[in-house]
Parts: structure tokens; sequence; C-alpha cells
């Protein structure tokens, strides 16, 4: 037995013995209750730093604690291979994205397996093999039969030094979020999209089922980034023929129209300002305006900008000429592209009005109160009121309004009532190389041929020049691109796109259940068994994308009968990131702390231990050097204070189930020792089971080993009896081992026990042993706390009642008043209400 803490030693030792029996392996077992618990499928950089490892750890300490409960767990990992960056390294780099992404693969897995992370590595995934990315070519087959997978002209924002599309999140100031300097250009080309709008109600209505074990933020992010409005399409007529539509929720309102404001993209545009004297300068502020960034959050901070393009429509409601305006913040994807601008009840027109000096017309006033006056406002009145100066609908609520005008509208055929969404449909289409092939043809006679099942995988092509210039590199490639029509046996093409590697992340989940089946995505059965997964953690910044999309595919699947529920996800959790600093580790801020290098320093059960004791793990935790020694000291004097002992403690017979470990009553001292150890174990249990506090559970560890430690003097005049220290040290070594189950492993055997401490119970805490003899109770007089009294636990009330009054301070600041009222929270708070 080594006398000092070696945790390299140790964690070595323990790996290969967790390997050897085979601990972390799952199957589906119908006697036994499930848990499947996953971290978000890492992408493969190479270089993992401690900010990743708190994510793996959180989980880790998770699937640690239900297999010591009894629960069956699947704790997987695999690779989000596919994607960019890869192929990028490999045109800097000269090296095949295969063999760049599969080094990677190999370097990170060490890593894992290093911090000892409890994974069934049997059923490790890696997205860019044939063998994973057939099947999302077979779900995308599913979708094109039944019309969910099409293929149109579109809109779209392109780098071209990326050579592809760029969704709007990943342009920042009209500029790729890849290259700062290269402005992303808008080009029309066709794409294929998947309709995830008609699953949007779907999405939605859902939601109601995550409420209990989803952050409530990613919820909202969700509802909004899904973006369900209930209100009209208008249509205001250019008197020359042509005409403008906009959706607005508030009609009630429209009396108040001061301009009508259109995307610099709306596809009318073109039309609308032929024959305009200073074309060539308008188009000039159009092309301006559209590289600017067409992210919602850019665009709700950023400066507000427009210009009048010399245009009018009529509003069909008032009969008043209204300018058409061009304005930064109307996207053409969104609603019509155009929307009414209100100043006086809308503030971002209003801030609009402001700036460019458009009248503001106020036509709802409240129902209670001032009336307001435009001259003297200095925001928008939003809420709904009265109508005024607003023609037959003057004196309506704005409720009514929006019943009757709608009505109003449908009868004269200039509007409708609509239901509109924020979500669009999902463009997947990527003109790169490192994804998955889309599985269709194009042939002269018979159009877009599907590939048939029996031909899956469509293989990307090894060997292709990837230059980061010009086209698609797989339309480089002849051997790929020429083909015969599986239909009809003539000349055909390949696509050349690839799919977003969006795709490649939205359904893996379910490919872990059953990794290696070569007949279909995944067994039914055991689907069924695992599933939905009881508790998936991830950061934050995947709210929208990737967790829609995934709930998306789960939908479709259900559609296709090959799962039984709607919803993949039972329980959400979300890490707060590490910041070294004051910023987020990143290779590129040159800030991280690399995980192999922390480990060589310290021992991976440290990292692990220090990751979850520094912060909250809902929060974001600054990387401090001090705070890591600290963390490697509270093991060090764990290992010793086992250690210390474990030489007269191994042989002990520890059969006996009473507390002290004999047939004696138990000691002051024992009971002391053991109220405090079942109290941390009380709180350690009941976080795994509810809000996870990991912090003030590493904390009350610490406080045990430092009262165990204190007490060696105690343990030596016989006190306390070497079986009930036997008993302690083993509930504080199960307590450590979900946190570091290295140290954990290690002392649990020198402790005379065989075998992990996966493979032992998780202790169940004693309810009496954790209870307080004496507490401490503040006693509030009318409101503020004058005293505060030591009483035995569990007083009842009339004992508590007399001990109050009679308290010294409690008799000064009552001094004879009448008591009216003694509200008594029990062990907690007696609140005094006196005259």
């Amino acid at each position: 037995m080594e006398a000092t803490y070696n945790p390299q030693q140790i964690e070595a030792k323990w790996q290969r013995r967790w390997e050897e029996d085979r601990l972390f392996e799952a199957e589906p077992d119908p006697s036994r209750k499930k848990y499947y618990v996953l971290e978000m499928l890492p992408y493969p950089s190479g270089t993992l730093h401690m900010g990743h490892m708190r994510n793996y750890t959180i989980g880790d300490v998770v699937a640690r604690y239900k297999r010591m409960s009894g629960f069956n767990v699947l704790h997987p990992i695999g690779w989000d291979a596919f994607g960019l960056p890869a192929e990028n390294a490999a045109i800097r780099r000269g090296t095949p994205p295969r063999e760049w992404t599969n080094s990677n693969i190999a370097q990170m897995k060490a890593v894992c397996k290093r911090f000892g992370f409890s994974y069934d590595w049997r059923r490790e995934i890696s997205t860019c093999e044939p063998e994973y990315y057939r099947w999302n070519q077979w779900f995308f087959l599913r979708m094109f039969e039944r019309g969910l997978a099409y293929r149109r002209q579109s809109r779209v924002n392109w780098c071209p030094q990326c050579q592809t599309v760029l969704a709007n999140e990943q342009v920042i100031d009209g500029h790729c979020w890849q290259h700062e300097t290269t402005l992303v250009e808008v080009k029309e080309i066709e794409q294929w999209f998947l309709r995830i709008t008609e699953y949007a109600d779907a999405l939605l209505d859902d939601i109601q089922e995550l409420v209990a074990g989803w952050p409530e933020r990613v919820l909202a992010m969700q509802e909004n980034w899904i973006g369900k409005s209930c209100g009209a399409r208008v249509r205001f007529d250019i008197p020359d023929g042509l005409s403008l539509e906009v959706f607005t929720t508030r009609i009630d309102t429209i009396y108040g129209v001061s301009a009508l404001l259109v995307s610099a993209s709306h596809p009318s545009l073109g039309e609308m300002l032929a024959g305009l004297p200073g074309g060539a300068a308008i188009e000039e502020r159009l092309k301006a305006m559209r590289q600017k960034s067409t992210r919602l959050a850019d665009i709700e901070t950023g400066e507000k900008e427009g210009f009048f393009t010399g245009r009018f429509v009529v509003n069909p409601f008032s009969g008043e000429k209204v300018p058409v305006w061009v304005a930064n913040f109307v996207l053409a994807e969104y609603g019509t592209g155009a929307v009414m601008c209100v100043p006086a009840h809308d503030q971002r027109d209003y801030e609009f009005a402001e700036k460019y000096r458009l009248p503001v017309k106020i036509v709802i006033q409240p129902a209670q109160g001032p009336a307001l006056e435009a001259g003297q406002m200095s925001e928008a009145y939003t809420e709904y009121g009265l109508l005024v100066d607003s023609g037959p609908y003057t004196g309506l609520t704005s409720v009514e309004a929006l019943e009757t005008m709608v009505a109003a509208a449908e009868a004269k055929s200039f509007g409708r009532s609509e239901t509109t969404y924020r979500l669009k449909d999902w463009g997947i289409s990527r003109q790169r190389y490192w994804g998955t092939p889309i599985p269709v043809v194009y042939c002269e006679k018979d159009g877009i041929v599907a590939v048939p099942d029996t031909e899956l995988p469509v293989r990307l092509p090894e060997n292709v020049a990837l230059t980061g210039q010009g086209q698609s590199p797989l339309a480089s490639d002849a051997q790929f691109v020429n083909t015969t029509c599986p239909k009809c046996g003539s000349k055909a093409r390949r696509e050349t796109d690839t799919m977003d590697t969006f795709i490649d992340s939205s359904w893996y989940f379910y490919r872990y259940t059953d990794p290696h089946n070569d007949r279909a995505p995944f067994d039914k059965e055991n689907v069924a068994y695992w599933f939905p997964i009881d508790q998936y953690i991830g950061g934050v910044e995947h709210a929208i994308l990737h967790l829609i999309y995934s709930r998306f595919f789960c939908k479709v699947m259900n559609g296709l009968g090959l799962i039984n529920h709607r919803e993949p996800v039972q329980r959400l959790f979300s890490q707060g990131m590490v910041l070294k600093d004051g910023a987020k580790m990143s290779k590129s801020k040159g800030n991280v702390v690399g995980a192999v290098d922390m480990a060589a320093k310290y021992g991976c059960d440290t990292g692990r231990v220090y990751t979850l004791f520094a912060a909250p793990p809902e929060r974001d935790l600054e990387w401090s050097e001090q705070g890591i020694e600290g963390a490697a000291r509270f093991l060090s004097r764990a290992y010793r204070l086992v250690a210390g002992h474990a030489g007269e403690l191994r042989t002990l017979d520890d059969t006996d189930s009473s507390h002290s470990g004999g047939s004696a009553p138990v000691t002051a001292e024992e009971r002391r020792l053991l109220r405090k150890t079942h109290q941390t174990l009380r709180h350690v249990t009941e976080d795994m089971e509810g809000r996870w506090h990991f912090n003030t559970d590493v904390a009350m560890m610490m406080e045990l080993v430092n009262e165990l430690t204190d007490r060696e003097r105690v343990f030596e005049s016989g006190a306390i009896r070497p079986k009930a220290l036997k008993k302690v040290l083993e509930i504080l070594v199960l307590t450590l081992s979900p946190f570091a189950p290295h140290l954990a492993d290690e002392l649990w055997e020198m402790l005379g026990n065989s075998g992990s401490t996966l493979c032992a119970p998780w202790p169940a805490w004693d309810a009496e042993l954790a209870r307080e003899e004496e507490i401490e109770v503040p006693v509030q007089i009318n409101g503020k706390v004058r005293s505060r009294i030591r009483v035995p636990a569990g007083l009842n009330e009339e004992e508590m009642r007399r001990r109050v009054l009679e308290d010294q301070k409690v008799a000064q600041y009552l001094n004879g008043r009448q008591i009216t009222k003694v509200i008594m929270v029990p062990e907690k708070l007696v609140s005094i209400v006196a005259e």
C-alpha cells in the first residue's frame, strides 16, 4: 500500500480493471429499470480541454450514481465527424479529411478513457462512416417519398471563400462566421429542403410534454424560433397595378400606418422600382443593405436603417397613400417580406419613425387612464385598448376590432385571416465534400430519381481534390458524378451537394441502441426499451437548431412507425462554460487548460472533482489554479485517512448491520460521527435525485473528511470503535465514487472489499441518524427576527411555544403586549404577531 496518493498509478490500475471486467456495457433487460444518460455528440476537433471535460464529468457522475442505484444504465458516446472544419483543415494541411478526423477521434477517445468516463465503447459511432451515413440517406429517401424532402430555387447566404451556403446564424455583420473579412453574397440556387414546417404545430404543442424536464429558457427559445403568429394578410395596392402584401397580428392598428416597410431582398422590389429616377443609386443602397447580418439577434439590437423608394401604396381601409420604405430589420424570409410601420403602437416602428421623421398616428387609446398625445410620447403604446380615428371601427375594443376588421378585409377581397410561423423549411444542401451525399440522380428522361435502398450507401469517393475554390468538390469527380438512371438505365448525373451535418446529429442517439445493425437504422424493440433519453446534457447554444431538428426527426420516425413516442428527450440539462481569464476556453484565444496536461499534473479525479466543486453545474466556472490544488489536497487527505486505518479495518467482519458494527449501544462519539456521515449521504442522494448541487455535495464530503481527520485522537481513545469507523469510511468512499471513481475504488479495496464501487449498492441514509439532536430556531416578532433559541429536534408545538415565551429577549420585546397569533414552521421558524 502506497503511503502517499499517487493518482496516475491508481487511475491506470482501475481503468485496466474496468475494461477487463467490461463494467460499462449494457444490454436491454426488461426485468430491470433502465436509465439512458447522454452528453451531446462531440465534434472531433482533436484537443480536449477542461471545458469539454466538465460536460462529460457531469454525465458520468449521473451514470455512475444510477448504476449504483440499481438501474440498467446506457451511457454511450460517438463522434459528429462530418463538417466544414475537417475539410478546411484538410485544405490547409494537405491531409485527407478522413485521416485528420480519425486521428482526432483517436486522441479524444484516449482522453475520455483517461478520465474514466463510463462509456459503453462497443456502441461508439462515427457519423463519417458509411455504416452510419447510409441511414442518413435512408431517412432522406423516406422523406422524399412522402414529399417532406424537396428541391427548389432559393435565395441563400453564400460565402465565396467557403464556396457554400451559410445559415442566417452564420452571417455576422454581413461576413462569414469562419472568415471575418469575407463578405457574404446573396445568391439564388437550387437547394434541397426538409419540410419541417409541416410539423410546426406538433413541435409547438408537444413542448408541454417537456415543461417538467427542460430548462424554461430553452423552451422559450424554441417557442420563439417556431414563432407562431395568428393574424391577417392584407394587400396594399400600388396605383399602377402592382401590390404588396403584409402579415400583421394587429390589424386593429392599420389606420395608424405611416409607411410600408419592405426587405431589401423583397422579390417585387425590382419590378416596383423599375424606371424610377436614381435607380443605380437605389440598387447600390439595396446591395449594401443585403450584406448586413440577417441574424435576428443582430437585427433586434442593431441600428434601424432605411430609405424611401419613391413609391406609394394605398391603405385599403383608409384609402390614404402610404410611402414605401426599405428597412434593414425586415427580412424577406419572414412573413411576406413587408410590414406595416405603425409608430404609435410598435416600439421598433417608433424608433424608425423618430429617426426618419415619419408621422406618429395614435389609433389606440388606453381603456383607462389619461389619453395619449403624439407630441408627448416617448415610446410606443403596444397594449390593447379602444380604437380612435379608425373610421367606422372607432369605439371598438382591440379584441372586437381584430375579428371585425379581418371579416371586412375578407368580404372586400383585400385580406384574410392567416397563421404564420417564423420557422422555415430546413435547407440541407451544402456545396462541400465532407458530408453525406444526397441519394438522388438527375436523368434527362425521368428528372429527379431516388437511388434505390439496395444501392445505399452512396459513398463519398476518396482522393477528391480539395481546393476550397470553385464548384463543389464532388462535381469535379467525373467517376462519382456520371452514373446511370436507376429507373430507365439512361445516362444520369449524381447530386453533388452533401447534407447539412445537423442531419447526422438529429437521430444519432437512436443508433446507439443498435449501432451495428446493417438491415435497419435500429431495432424497434431496442429503442422501445431505452427511449426516451432520461437525461441529455449539453450547452444552451444548441437550444434551437440541434434540439429542434432532433425533435423533428423524432416526429418523422413516429410517422414512419419506427418508434412509439413523440419526444426523444425527457430531461435536458444545459451546463455552464469553463472560463479562463474571463473568457470561454478556446484554442483561438490561447486560454485552454489541456485535459491531458491537467491529468498528468494532478490526476483526472482531481480535475473531475474541481470542475464539479468550483461552481454549480448550470453556471459558468472560472478556472483557478489555486482551486485545482485545493481539490488535489482534498483527495490526498481522503487517501491518507483511509490508508491510515486500512490495515486494522480491512479484515474486520462488517456483516453486522448495526451502525456501530457490533451489539453494544452506539457511543456518543459514534453517534456524532454517524450523524455527520448520514447528513452528507442524505444531501448527496437528494441532490442526485433532484436539482444537482454537485458543488455543495463535494463541500460536504470535504467537511466529513476534515471531521474524520480531526478526530484521530478519538479513534485512538476507543470512543469510536473500529467497526463503526469502517462503516463510516465505507459510506464516505461510496458517496465519493461517482465524483472520483478511481480513488474510490482504490479505497474500497483498501478497506477489504472486492471489485469496483460501481458494483456496490448506493447506501441508504438513516433518517433518525441524520437528525440533529439540537437545532437553532429563529423567532420573529411582527416580522423581525428578535431572538434565536436552541431546542431539541422534534420538540412538540406546545413545548416550543413555552420555551419561546420564556426566552429573555422575546419577553423583553413583547414587554406586556398582547399576542394575537403564533405561527410555527416546525424546526424552521416561530413568528409572533403582537399588538
